[in-house]
């Protein structure tokens, strides 16, 4: 015999076809129903099936509601139907009848339906759908929009039978959904893919012949065109979203500094002077003395973005502690790590933030300032420093073009030329790589562990070699003695693959 099957449905608002729907399945020896927050009949109805358990979820997406549901099963194979789709008795006694296998997956064809009409054309035609799985073997993706059975290892069988889905009635049904796919789908995307103005005409141009010439919805009149508009338009307004979601996102500018109140003050007047300008500026004080603090406070004055200042007492070189004090603090999601003798490019700013991307940490450049140009620099707090300027060391460097930065931008395995002199990662990533290694004391390493555990954790690394410019204020370099103790917890972090570090930033957060 056939083993058990459990049918999923998600449901919201779903009285007007979950009668039908229900009515389709009643063959089935359970039916889970995750309500997401209906506010009409949607919940009286399903009680009246006996086969039908309720459960109740807020939205969290639908890959993930799905595999939600799925938790809820009594038994291993599950069907996954939506609340508006409507089962054939044909198809309902094909999948209840059909031997099945671990290995495998199963899809069967879904015709598509405006009001009562069925539409074989815009993209609605041949249309199968994966939906009986083994849960113990594969899962949905955890998409938000758009989600799929994973098939990985798996083969894919079509059973034989119709599901009829009514998914619209009207054209504000059409735009209704057309809102909430857009939105979730540049939620999803937001920092994975690109988007402009110029992207989303092209979608929605191409979307519109396709569908209406090349899919032949012009063979369905009204409704045809009514698809094919609605199809274009879903297509411009999700990129539109994509390129404002691409665009606001909340940054923090950490500046490490310890006993150099003159170089801060350059920094800081340099931070003042950005194009286009951080939401706050934290400085992360490894201990200084008081000159330092009224450097600050002077800057709090009149600052063009909040500036706060984040002190411990000095106890030693303890870099790792403040900074990850610092970025406890830290509001925005998108953290830009510099030191406080790093005089930023007016773009430093800008084209940190045009290189971001989601899951991906970046390294950017410092040039080289010679000592005499240093002293001139901090004596008379001004600079303009070019590629050609005299007095900088690496001048490759110093080039900063957007062009350049997007084309040169590479992906990299490994930590050489770590620097947290200027990185910039987001802070969902250092939360769940726990910040940086507080048994790290006295100079070194801190930056190269820090990156291989987001490394190990998945978490990408990409140079910007023509962005993020930041000039380096000459001084001695600090002493080492702590090195051959840090490269041993550097060592140990590499070979152990970690992905976390037991003495992290998780102490300072709520």
């Amino acid at each position: 015999m056939p083993p058990p099957i459990s049918v999923t449905i998600l449901a919201k608002n779903s009285q007007e076809l979950l009668p039908q729907c229900l009515q389709s399945l009643a063959r089935f020896p359970e039916v889970i129903l995750l309500d997401n927050g209906s506010t009409d009949a949607t919940v009286a109805i399903a009680s009246q099936f006996p086969n039908v358990r309720v459960f109740h979820s807020p939205f969290i997406g639908f890959g993930a509601l799905k595999n939600l549901a799925a938790s809820h099963a009594s038994h291993d194979w599950v069907l996954s139907i939506d609340s508006d789709e409507v089962m054939t008795p044909e198809l309902a006694q094909a999948i209840l009848t059909h031997p099945l296998d671990n290995a495998k997956a199963y899809r069967f064809l879904r015709h598509n339906f405006y009001g009562k009409r069925l539409i074989n054309a815009c993209g609605w035609e041949n249309d199968l759908v994966l939906r009986l799985f083994n849960r113990t073997v594969t899962r949905f993706t955890s998409r938000e929009v758009h989600e799929g059975v994973i098939t990985d290892g798996i083969s894919v069988e079509t059973i034989p039978g119709i599901l009829n889905h009514y998914s619209f009635s009207n054209t504000g049904q059409l735009l209704q959904k057309l809102n909430q796919y857009t939105t979730l789908f540049a939620q999803e995307n937001r920092f994975r893919k690109s988007s402009s103005a110029f992207k989303a005409t092209y979608k929605a141009g191409w979307t519109f012949l396709r569908n209406y010439f090349l899919k032949r919805g012009f063979l369905y009149g009204f409704e045809g065109f009514l698809i094919s508009a609605c199809n274009a338009n879903g297509a411009f307004y999700k990129y539109m979203k994509l390129h404002e979601a691409n665009r606001s996102m909340a940054t923090s500018l950490i500046i490490s500094t310890y006993n150099w109140p003159q170089a801060l003050e350059v920094v800081l007047k340099s931070v003042a002077q950005q194009n286009e300008l951080p939401d706050e500026v934290i400085i992360a004080d490894d201990g200084s003395r008081a000159d330092t603090k009224e450097v600050i406070a002077r800057f709090q004055e009149n600052f063009p973005v909040p500036l706060r200042h984040c002190w411990h007492e000095d106890t030693g070189f303890r870099l790792a502690a403040i900074r990850n004090k610092a970025m406890a603090l830290a509001t925005g999601e998108y953290l830009l790590s510099i030191d406080g003798d790093m005089v930023l490019h007016p773009d430093f700013v800008k084209s940190h933030k045009r290189i971001a991307r989601a899951n991906t940490f970046i390294q950017g450049k410092r040039v080289l300032l010679q000592p005499e140009l240093t002293q001139q620099i901090l004596q008379t707090k001004k600079w303009h420093i070019t590629p050609f300027s005299s007095g900088i060391i690496n001048r490759f460097n110093a080039i900063s073009s957007e062009t350049l930065a997007k084309l040169g931008s590479k992906k990299r395995p490994d930590i050489k030329a770590i620097r947290g002199c200027n990185m910039a990662f987001w802070r969902a990533d250092v939360v769940r790589t726990n910040g940086f290694n507080e048994n790290i004391q006295g100079w070194g390493r801190e930056d190269s562990e820090f990156a291989i555990r987001m490394l190990n954790a998945g978490v990408e690394r990409r140079n910007l070699p023509f962005g993020g410019v930041g000039y380096h204020l000459y001084h001695p370099e600090n002493a080492r003695t702590s090195l051959p103790e840090n490269d041993e917890i550097l060592h140990d972090a590499i070979a152990q693959k970690a992905k976390w570090c037991e003495n992290g930033i998780s102490k300072y957060l709520g």
